[in-house]
């Protein structure tokens, strides 16, 4: 087994409405995505994300994109214009997600484009 980092391999798209955010993960392949429906259950990202969540984590299956949709509610101080936090919109909370490590099976692993950040020049 090899601990990846989400952000290595999946990607993540967030958003809001109000005191609600949400945030899919994307999975390159079945594959990938049948280790995250296994591993990334809404109460482990509701304890990675405990410092700015303070509602209810709720997963939603998306298997035709490959893709996790976790509803987080109380999740921006109140929302948009009511809220004293820098981020009034829940758009950090995706790469917030994908430093979330799991647990990769080695074969599986070795099949995996990386993702990394391109080159300086």
């Amino acid at each position: 087994m090899t601990g990846l980092r989400l952000g290595e391999f999946c990607q993540a798209r967030s958003g809001d409405k109000a005191d609600v955010a949400n945030v899919a993960v994307f999975a390159p392949t079945d594959a990938t995505y049948e280790l995250l429906r296994e591993q990334l259950t809404a109460d482990r990202v509701a304890a990675h994300l405990a410092p700015l969540v303070q509602g209810e984590v709720t997963r939603y299956e998306a298997p035709n994109v490959r893709a996790l949709n976790f509803l987080c509610r109380r999740a921006l101080g109140g929302g948009g214009p009511r809220t004293l936090r820098s981020d009034i919109l829940g758009k950090t909370l995706g790469p917030n997600v994908l430093r979330m490590s799991v647990e990769v099976p080695d074969e599986l692993a070795a099949d995996l484009v990386l993702l990394r950040p391109p080159a300086r020049r």
